[in-house]
C-alpha cells in the first residue's frame, strides 16, 4: 500500500514536466514561443483538458515562487546606483500609466453595466500587468537590459507596489465593514516600513560576510541553501508585513547586486527559477475555466477585447507623452496588455470583503486569464508583422557564434580600430564584436570582419569565444557597459587577460579596483602627444620636450597611485598608460612655462 502511495505520489511531477518537455520545444520550434507553449500544455492537462489535475490554484501557489525568483535574479542586475536613476520611470512613469489605465479600464466596466464598485476592482486588477509573462517575453527578446526593456521593468516593480494600496482600498470598499482603527493603519504602515529597513540593514551588513564564511567552507550545495534562503526568507519577511513578496525577493537581489558572490549565486538560482516559472505558467493554463467561458463567453470575450485595447491605448498614449518612438510605444502597449498574477489576489480580496460575488470573480478571473493566453500570440505577431524604422536590419550582418580567437576584442570604434590594426599586422587571430550596424557594414568594405554581439551580455561573450581568449581588450565607449563587461569578465572567464579603455581618470581608478590587467585612458596619451608636438612646433628641443613629457607622465604615475593606495585597493596591476623610461634631466628652454605646465598638472583630478 506505502509502494503504491508514493508511486501515485510521482504522477503529477512526472505529468507537469512532460507537459513541459513536450509542449515548450514544439512551440518554440514553430516560433510561437515557451510563455504559450506552457499555457497550453497547462489548459490541455489541467481540469478542463484531460484532468490529470483538479486544483490548479495550488500549483499557482507554489509555482509564484518562480516569479518571486525571477525579481530576485533581475534585482541582481540593477546595483544601487543603477535602481536611483530608474526612479523617474518607477514613481513618475509607472504612476501616470498606471492611473490613465486604472481610470479608462474602470470606464468600461461601467460601460458595461456593472456598479463603480466592481467596475474599479475590475479595472484595478487589470491594470496589474503579469510580471512574469512580461518578463520571460523581454528575456526570449534580450530586451531586458535595452533601455525600452528598462521601462518596462520600472513600471512593473511599481506596480508590485501598488497590491498594497488596493487591498487596503479593498476593505474601505467592503459593505460589512471590519473597522479598522487610525492606530492600526499606522501600526501595519509601521511593521512595513520597519520590514523594508531591516531586510536593507540585513543585505547592507549580514549577506556578504554570511557568503564570505560558506565560501570558505567550500561547501557548494550549502551555498545553493543560503542563496535560497535569501530568496524566500526575503520574500516571506515582505509577505508577513502586507508587502509583496516579489518585491521584497528584488530587494535582496538589488542588496547583492554588487557583491562578488553575484555570479555565483545567480548560477545556483536561475535552475530553481527556470522550473519554477514553467510551473507558474502551466499553473495559469490549467486555471482557465472553460465552463465558465462557455456560459458567460459573450461577456467574457467581449471583457477580454474591451478592456485589452483600452489598456494597450492608455499605455500607448503614456509612452508618446513621455518620448517613447512608435514602435517602442506599441510594443509597450501590446506586451503589458494583459490582467496579471496579483490580479487573482486582488479579486479573491474583494470576493472575501463582499465588495463582488463569486459569479463575477470567476468572469473576471477568466478574463485575465484569457488575456494572459493572448498576451504572447499578439507579441509574437507584433513583432512578425512589423517594421521597426529606428531599429536597423541585421540584414547581411553575422551575429556573434560559435567564435573563437586568440583575442577578443569588444566595440570598433575608433580607439578599437586603431588597436585592432597592431594585432591584425602582427598576425594574431582576432574576434571582434560591436553592435553599431552601420560601422559593421563600412568596415566590411575595407576588409575588416567584425560580428554583431553585445559585449555586456554573458551568452554573447561565450558566442563570441570568451572562454577560450587569451585576451579580452575591452574598447567601448560607454563607463556603464565596460563596467558591466569587466564584471562579467572578471567573474566568468578569470583566466583571460583583461585590457581596459578607461573613459577618464576617475573610470580609470574605478577600474584598479576591478584588478584588470592594464588600463588605458583613452585621451591621456594622445593628449601628451599632442602636447609634445605643439612645444616642438615652438622651437623647443626636442631632448627638452622628452624631458616634460617624462616629468608629467612621472608626476601622473604616481598621483594616480596615491590616489589608488588610499582606498586600499592597489594590488601593483598594469600601468594605465604607456610609460617612456626618464632621460637625464636637462636644463628647460622655458622654465616658468614649464613649471606652469606641471602645477596645471597636479591639479587635474577627474577627466583627462
Amino acid at each position: 500500500m506505502s509502494a503504491e502511495a508514493h508511486a501515485f505520489s510521482l504522477v503529477s511531477p512526472v505529468v507537469l514536466l512532460a507537459a513541459a518537455v513536450i509542449a515548450v520545444p514544439i512551440f518554440k520550434k514553430i516560433g510561437l514561443g515557451s510563455v504559450l507553449g506552457y499555457l497550453i500544455a497547462g489548459l490541455i492537462i489541467g481540469p478542463f483538458g484531460f484532468a490529470f489535475f483538479s486544483d490548479p490554484e495550488a500549483i499557482i501557489h507554489v509555482a509564484e515562487l518562480g516569479v518571486v525568483m525571477y525579481l530576485f535574479i533581475i534585482g541582481l542586475e540593477m546595483q544601487p546606483s543603477h535602481l536611483w536613476n530608474l526612479r523617474r520611470e518607477i514613481f513618475g512613469l509607472g504612476s501616470l500609466q498606471i492611473c490613465l489605465a486604472a481610470f479608462g479600464l474602470t470606464g468600461v466596466g461601467l460601460m458595461f453595466g456593472f456598479s463603480w464598485q466592481v467596475s474599479f476592482i475590475g479595472g484595478a486588477g487589470f491594470v496589474l500587468t503579469s510580471t512574469a509573462i512580461v518578463m520571460q517575453l523581454l528575456g526570449d527578446r534580450g530586451d531586458i537590459s535595452q533601455p525600452r526593456g528598462q521601462k518596462i521593468v520600472a513600471i512593473l516593480l511599481f506596480e508590485d507596489l501598488l497590491i498594497v494600496p488596493l487591498l487596503a482600498l479593498v476593505a474601505f470598499m467592503s459593505p460589512i465593514q471590519v473597522v479598522e482603527t487610525t492606530a492600526d493603519r499606522f501600526k501595519d504602515i509601521g511593521t512595513a516600513l520597519v520590514a523594508v529597513a531591516g531586510l536593507i540593514a540585513a543585505g547592507y551588513w549580514l549577506l556578504n560576510p554570511l557568503f564570505r564564511l560558506l565560501a570558505a567552507a567550500k561547501a557548494r550545495e550549502v551555498m545553493t541553501a543560503a542563496a535560497l534562503l535569501v530568496v524566500l526568507g526575503a520574500a516571506l519577511l515582505m509577505q508577513v508585513s502586507g508587502l509583496s513578496m516579489a518585491m521584497g525577493a528584488f530587494l535582496a537581489g538589488v542588496l547583492l547586486s554588487e557583491s562578488t558572490f553575484r555570479h555565483q549565486i545567480e548560477a545556483d538560482i536561475e535552475p530553481f527559477r527556470g522550473i519554477l516559472l514553467g510551473l507558474f505558467f502551466l499553473g495559469v493554463g490549467m486555471s482557465l475555466n472553460l465552463a465558465v467561458v462557455q456560459q458567460n463567453w459573450q461577456l467574457i470575450v467581449s471583457g477580454v477585447v474591451a478592456l485589452m485595447l483600452m489598456k494597450s491605448l492608455m499605455i500607448y498614449i503614456v509612452a508618446r507623452l513621455t518620448k517613447s518612438n512608435h514602435y517602442d510605444a506599441l510594443d509597450r502597449a501590446l506586451i503589458m496588455a494583459q490582467g496579471g498574477e496579483f490580479a487573482f489576489v486582488l479579486f479573491a480580496a474583494a470576493a472575501s470583503a463582499k465588495v463582488i460575488d463569486a459569479t463575477v470573480q470567476s468572469n473576471m478571473t477568466a478574463i485575465v486569464v484569457l488575456s494572459m493566453v493572448l498576451t504572447p500570440i499578439l507579441s509574437i505577431a507584433f513583432k512578425r508583422f512589423t517594421v521597426n524604422k529606428d531599429e536597423q536590419s541585421l540584414d547581411g550582418v553575422t551575429v556573434a557564434d560559435g567564435l573563437s580567437g586568440s583575442v577578443l576584442v569588444i566595440g570598433f570604434g575608433r580607439f578599437g580600430q586603431v588597436t585592432s590594426q597592431l594585432l591584425l599586422a602582427r598576425g594574431v587571430d582576432v574576434t571582434i564584436i560591436d553592435t553599431d550596424i552601420n560601422m559593421i557594414q563600412s568596415a566590411e568594405k575595407f576588409g575588416f570582419k567584425i560580428y554583431y554581439g553585445d559585449g555586456t551580455r554573458l551568452d554573447i561573450l561565450h558566442a563570441s569565444g570568451a572562454e577560450t581568449a587569451e585576451a579580452i581588450v575591452v574598447c567601448v565607449d560607454d563607463k556603464d557597459a565596460t563596467n558591466k563587461i569587466v564584471d562579467l569578465v572578471q567573474h566568468e572567464f578569470p583566466l583571460s587577460k583583461l585590457l581596459v579603455r578607461a573613459y577618464d581618470r576617475e573610470h580609470g581608478l574605478h577600474l584598479v579596483k576591478q584588478n584588470v590587467d592594464f588600463i588605458m585612458r583613452e585621451t591621456f596619451e594622445s593628449a601628451m602627444r599632442f602636447g609634445e608636438a605643439v612645444l616642438t612646433e615652438l622651437g623647443v628641443d626636442e631632448r627638452d620636450v622628452a624631458e616634460i613629457s617624462d616629468n608629467i607622465r612621472e608626476r601622473d604615475r604616481v598621483r594616480f597611485e596615491t590616489e589608488v593606495a588610499a582606498d586600499d585597493v592597489y594590488a601593483g596591476v598594469g600601468m594605465q598608460y604607456t610609460q617612456r623610461k626618464p632621460r637625464p634631466t636637462a636644463p628647460l628652454v622655458q622654465p616658468q612655462q614649464d613649471a606652469k605646465i606641471l602645477n596645471d598638472t597636479s591639479t587635474t583630478t577627474q577627466n583627462d
